[in-house]
């Protein structure tokens, strides 16, 4: 069984058991969470397509860890100018352990 959610304005195929890696979302490490955006859910040869949403569906997960992915260094330069700034930017994800799928 599994489902297709959007979180973050991103899609995720999601299975139970799955730890999945999403947009940040507000919690703390072991909160559980319901994710209700859900596209489309399956079990074996039945499944469930929504236009654009599946009503009553809904994903539960449990947040295993608040993160940081890996840094990216931005440059801008201007040339012939000697003017150079150099930042770096590191995107905060949030970890889920996909617990229940209903639908």
């Amino acid at each position: 069984m599994y489902a297709i959610v959007k979180t973050g304005g991103k899609q995720y195929k999601v299975a139970e058991g799955e730890v999945i890696q999403v947009e940040k979302l507000i919690g703390e490490s072991g909160d559980e969470i319901v994710l209700d955006q859900v596209m489309m859910v399956t079990s074996g040869e039945d499944f469930k397509v929504g236009c654009p949403l599946v009503e009553n569906a809904k994903v539960t997960a449990k947040i295993v860890d608040q993160t940081l992915g890996k840094k990216i260094i931005v440059l801008h330069k201007r040339r012939r100018k000697s003017s150079r700034k150099k930042t770096g930017h590191r995107q905060p994800y949030t970890m889920l352990e996909i617990t229940g799928i209903e639908g």
